[in-house]
């Protein structure tokens, strides 16, 4: 009876010593993932040669900003001050101006797409112009099918009518107060200097999440994490060693973003590498949390692509403040929002990208997104069990 009881406190101290954590067998399974990454070239091509196309998509093809808008303007009046007028619609670079003498001659190229809004200078121009009061001296006419373009042909036909009287030594009898706009951050008002920052938030979550997923799961289906969970590693050492190689892979990936960023699209980095590393980092952390757990409750990888796109991608693309602002959402997705470590790392980079080192912002941010990642990681840690059952 000694004896076994021997043995049996001999195999609880052997197991015990198994499972404490071991750096050499971590590195072996680091070193193991990598090979297998770099011997993977889907992997390579998620990397390295999608966020490069990614970030050209955004920052080329994507445009928020608004430029040569077609326009009609209906010349009704022959009068010199309502040719200057026209003149000084032609001579604007935001505003494509097709001229003609009747509105019946662009009204139809309006409701077929071709022309975005109307700008009608009437007869009587001249006299309106005389007489100085308050009425309006033209006609605007916008599609609304499009609300913001409609909104910028009315604001900037307004500007263009202002600027021109002004010219004249006429002021506008509304016009009180005189308006001096400056715009801080972004002063050439660049769609692109936004938009790159937030499509290096949309490629950190494609190799954090999408591409973590994906590799695990395959394990799955191909039973090689069977054999590996058969190992005397312990689970923490397995999803480290697992994850270890796709946080470089990722942290790499943000580099080239940014020397693209900065080198080939003209985005400042006013803020310091450092900063930008940093965020980058802890913004991994739930990243691969995500894709970890989302492998181990599907281990399958169609079904962890589903669930990758819909629970990282899209959110990250939608709901991080990239392309919409958050503000503008119904309560409730406003609310679903806190949830997305997206959010946080896409105004953390604007914020290093565009302002600089603001570490007032930077520590809230860096604080959600480790709670969630920490989150993420005890979950998936409890839905990989150490066995062999599905």
């Amino acid at each position: 009876m000694n004896e076994r009881n021997s043995v049996d406190r001999a195999d609880t101290i052997s197991i015990a010593a198994m499972r404490r954590f071991d750096l050499k067998r971590l590195l072996a399974l680091v070193r193991k993932e990598s090979m297998q990454a770099l011997r993977d070239p889907s992997t390579l091509l998620i990397a390295f040669v999608l966020p490069v196309v990614l970030l050209f998509l955004f920052a080329y093809a994507v445009s928020l900003d608004v430029r040569k808008v077609r326009i009609g303007v209906v010349l009704e009046s022959q009068g010199a001050s309502a040719q200057a007028l026209a003149a000084a619609f032609a001579g604007t670079r935001y505003l494509d101006v097709t001229f003609a003498h009747d509105r019946r001659e662009v009204a139809e190229q309006v409701v077929s797409g071709k022309l975005r809004g109307i700008v009608v200078i009437p007869q009587d121009f001249e006299q309106r112009l005389a007489r100085r009061g308050s009425e309006p001296l033209v006609q605007v006419i916008t599609d609304g099918s499009q609300p913001n373009t409609a909104n910028f042909v009315a604001n900037y036909t307004q500007g263009v009518v202002q600027t021109w009287r002004a010219g004249l030594g006429i002021e506008a009898p509304s016009a009180v107060v005189m308006l001096e706009p400056r715009y801080w951050f972004n002063a050439e008002l660049e769609s692109r200097r936004s938009l790159v920052p937030g499509a290096i938030a949309i490629v950190m979550t494609i190799i954090g999440t999408m591409l973590t997923a994906l590799v695990v799961a395959r394990e799955w289906e191909r039973g090689t994490m069977e054999a590996v969970l058969s190992t005397p590693a312990s689970v923490v050492e397995i999803l480290v060693g697992k994850l270890l190689p796709y946080f470089v892979l990722g942290m790499l990936s943000t580099l080239g973003s940014t020397a693209l960023a900065v080198f080939v699209f003209d985005v400042p980095l006013r803020g310091s590498l450092l900063a930008l590393l940093t965020l980058s980092a802890v913004f991994m952390v739930p990243a691969l949390g995500q894709g970890l757990l989302i492998s181990s409750l599907t281990r399958n990888q169609f079904l962890a692509s589903q669930i990758a796109l819909f629970s990282g991608f899209l959110p990250a693309f939608m709901l991080s403040g990239f392309l919409f602002e958050i503000e503008a959402m119904p309560a409730p997705i406003r609310t679903i929002t806190w949830l997305m470590p997206a959010r946080y790392f896409v105004t953390s980079l604007k914020t290093v990208f565009l302002a600089g080192d603001i570490w007032a912002v930077f520590l809230p941010n860096l604080l959600a997104m480790a709670a969630i990642g920490v989150l993420f990681f005890i979950l998936a840690k409890r839905a990989t069990r150490k066995n062999l059952e599905p």
